[in-house]
């Protein structure tokens, strides 16, 4: 492990130089066959990090939001998505971040959030409290364990922050519905974050986070972290998140808050 989180590391400095190179400067944009958005600055932070894992791991799979998929024969998968939130890295938003997990038999079992341009870094490890790195002042970077972040958070709905990345669309109808139905339990509502947005379910400042439509890159690295915190990820039916999960995500602060949701969320599965 100590091996791969070396990797993990180089991976989101690499990706994290070529971000910051590119923030807020005129780069042109492409929309996907999706139609969602994509530059320059996504193919070469996730080219430079495929450039290292082959280096330094050539037998290990890689699944990547703008180059697919090589070696999905190997029990080790790289997760990576080198801008999660293009769309809030075009319009000059510090809320995009890198996001790099390592799957073992389709399990996450590293992940790694970066933002580059604040330089906070949020780092799980299976069966390890999740760490957070952030610049000092006057100094160089300090890490805190989070799993402290959220022991003790007895938070009910009716207390909770509650977000979603883009309610408009990624939901459809139904799970429109549910998402609105426990949005008004809620004290407040966050709309936008990506992977961001669920770091900061894993320190603490928003207390559940609900998507659907997310792709294995956009929510593998989470899974780690998230638990690492003391914090509860699954998909919508509760079970646990691997790469074969089908996209409906719900993050939550504490068990309870996570069953209260689940039950929310039941008739649009």
């Amino acid at each position: 492990m100590d091996e791969f989180l070396s990797l993990a590391g180089r991976l989101a400095d690499s990706a994290g130089g070529i971000s910051r190179r590119h923030w807020r400067a005129a780069l042109p944009v492409d929309a996907k066959a999706d139609t969602s958005p994509v530059t320059e600055a996504d193919r070469e932070a996730e080219a430079a990090m495929r450039s290292l894992i082959e280096e330094i791991f050539p037998d290990h799979g890689i699944i990547g939001e703008e180059f697919g998929n090589v070696r999905r024969e190997s029990p080790y998968q790289w997760v990576l998505d080198p801008i999660d939130g293009t769309r809030a890295f075009i319009a000059g938003y510090p809320t995009f971040a890198t996001l790099i997990a390592l799957a073992k038999d389709s399990i996450p079992i590293l992940g790694i959030v970066d933002q580059p341009v604040t330089q906070e870094r949020w780092i799980g490890m299976a069966g390890k409290p999740a760490m957070f790195r952030h610049p000092r002042e006057g100094g160089g970077p300090v890490s805190i364990p989070l799993d402290a972040r959220l022991h003790g958070n007895d938070k009910t709905l009716s207390q909770a922050v509650i977000a979603t990345t883009s309610m408009p669309y990624h939901f459809n109808a139904a799970e429109a519905a549910v998402f609105e139905k426990i949005r008004k339990q809620c004290a407040q509502t966050v709309i936008g974050g990506d992977g961001y947005g669920y770091a900061m379910v894993a320190s603490g400042h928003i207390d559940i986070f609900i998507d659907s439509g997310l792709k294995p890159y956009d929510f593998c690295a989470l899974r780690p972290i998230i638990e690492g915190a003391g914090g509860v990820i699954t998909d919508w039916k509760g079970q646990k998140l691997t790469l074969h999960s089908d996209g409906r995500v719900v993050a939550a602060g504490n068990k309870k808050l996570h069953l209260e949701a689940l039950t929310f969320l039941q008739p649009a599965i």
